[in-house]
């Protein structure tokens, strides 16, 4: 008996050590690791909580984004305009409140559905008649820019309601101050995990960026499918809104210009392919911390910001070398 199961055994243990090995959030997770330990060791100001919990709230507006952002790149396809977007909803939601004219809940939901109504639009377009999301997207931020522009009249908004900017208050958690829109962006991190996961609806959403026309066959809606995924990236994008009205605490015109990179570099270094059907909301998590924790500890550090970008470029070209080489790997 002793003769047939060992090699059973030993068989067993290497497929499960190489699936740990080459899960798409091991290389993000150690990178994420290494990271910290670095700047722990050149700077004493990093590893503590205050500093932790900057880190997460200068994350959690591009962190949201990149929800958003994941979901629409596991189906293959990527959306250019999400930070303009964003702008464009925090710019409604904060001239809204601000100028009287409906109560702040009010200006939020219309923010939210403006924002909803983008992506609405960009699904459409994607399926319907079809275009390259690439061309859509690109498209729609202009068409976000410039009435984030005509709406605002170039002026950043301020004098804003208490509901607005509730969500950058803080509590204590031991001896570290929390802000409620960093529980936010945890939560529906979370939210999104188990979606994706858990759900039948996740896995249609994998089997649309492995293959559209497999998915249909195997009786999956693509086409309401897809515009659904557009729709609720841009739900997300609205709720980013608020929480960079809740940060900054004003509505600004200019905000949000780089954003749309910054959310492909979370999702890319993350481990979610470019190419669809490959990828989670948990590895876009640890990639949103390695951007933050990299601009963190080099600020601590000292570097000059061009150079953080630099570096920031870097990974992202290393993150998706590294995806072709698996790809290739796979087949």
């Amino acid at each position: 008996m002793t003769a047939t199961t060992t090699p059973y055994a030993e068989l067993k243990a290497p497929t499960t050590a190489r699936r740990l090995l080459t899960a798409p959030t091991t290389g993000p997770l150690v990178a994420l690791l290494l990271a910290c330990a670095f700047f722990s060791f050149f700077t004493d100001q990093f590893l503590t909580g205050g500093n932790f919990s900057l880190i997460v709230q200068q994350v959690m507006v591009v962190g949201t984004l990149a929800i958003g952002q994941t979901l629409i790149i596991l189906t293959a396809g990527i959306d250019l305009s999400c930070g303009a977007v964003m702008a464009f909803g925090s710019i409604v939601i904060a001239k809204m409140a601000a100028e009287g004219s409906v109560s702040p809940f009010v200006a939020i939901a219309l923010g939210l559905v403006v924002c909803g109504g983008f992506g609405l639009l960009n699904g459409l377009l994607v399926q319907k008649i079809p275009l390259p999301p690439f061309i859509v997207t690109l498209g729609m931020l202009n068409v976000a820019f410039a009435l984030t522009h005509i709406y605002s009249e170039e002026q950043t908004v301020t004098g804003l309601p208490g509901p607005l900017t509730a969500l950058g208050e803080t509590f204590p958690l031991g001896r570290t101050d929390i802000t409620y829109g960093s529980l936010v962006t945890v939560a529906l991190f979370l939210l999104f995990a188990y979606a994706l996961s858990g759900t039948g609806w996740g896995r249609h959403v994998y089997a649309l960026g492995n293959s559209q026309e497999a998915a249909r066959l195997n009786g999956i809606r693509t086409s309401r499918l897809t515009i659904g995924i557009y729709t609720v990236a841009g739900l997300l994008y609205g709720v980013a809104a608020l929480l960079l009205i809740s940060r900054t605490g004003v509505g600004d015109p200019q905000a949000g210009q780089t954003d749309n990179l910054d959310s492909i570099t979370a999702v890319v270094l993350g481990g979610t392919s470019l190419f669809g059907g490959r990828g989670s909301v948990l590895g876009t998590f640890i990639g949103v911390l390695i951007v933050g924790v990299f601009r963190n500890g080099l600020q601590l550090m000292g570097v000059a910001s061009i150079y953080q970008t630099l570096i920031t470029g870097v990974l992202v070209i290393l993150a998706v070398t590294v995806d072709q080489i698996s790809r290739k790997k796979a087949r």
